[in-house]
């Protein structure tokens, strides 16, 4: 894995959680491919999360970019009554590590954390995230976003933007 790889990983993740922070949905959404997978599993118990969304259950589980289009939608038409009013958030990604598949794409694996105000109430949600990305012209199409939330006490929503 060359340096010039890891900084382009690393800023594409970096753009993301601005775009996600800014709001800027349709620049957003043009960083997933069509058919790329979104999901967040459950935990089966304290160290074991469900693997297979088809056989367990998921906070969030797209099989395509269509879920996240919906969910945009509804924000953007104001009816998703549990992102009316939005919160405010801030994403932080570390701890990238790159790896090159043999397919070249390119699998990336980052520690996230996100940190959100709505309505006065401060929190937080953290964990891991595995990326898929597919490389396009000098920049990535997201294929696949798999996030394992480590703190899954939700107290409040949780939805994309939140990870």
């Amino acid at each position: 894995m060359s340096q010039e790889l890891q900084f382009a990983v690393s800023q594409f993740l970096f753009h993301k959680s601005a775009l996600c922070d800014t709001r800027q949905w349709e620049a957003y959404l043009d960083l997933y491919d069509e058919d790329s997978v979104y999901h967040i599993p459950q935990w089966i118990d304290e160290h074991t999360y469900v693997q297979d969304p088809n056989q367990g259950l998921s906070y969030v589980y797209y099989e395509d970019r269509t879920g996240l289009e919906d969910r945009v939608f509804r924000i953007g038409t104001g009816k998703a009554a549990s992102a009316t009013p939005m919160p405010r958030t801030c994403h932080m990604i570390n701890n990238v590590l790159v790896e090159t598949l043999a397919d070249g794409n390119v699998e990336a694996r980052v520690v996230w954390q996100t940190l959100y105000n709505r309505q006065g109430v401060e929190g937080c949600f953290y964990g891991h995230a595995t990326y898929l990305l597919r490389p396009v012209g000098d920049g990535f199409r997201i294929r696949k976003q798999h996030t394992v939330l480590l703190n899954d006490k939700i107290d409040s929503v949780l939805d994309f933007y939140h990870v």
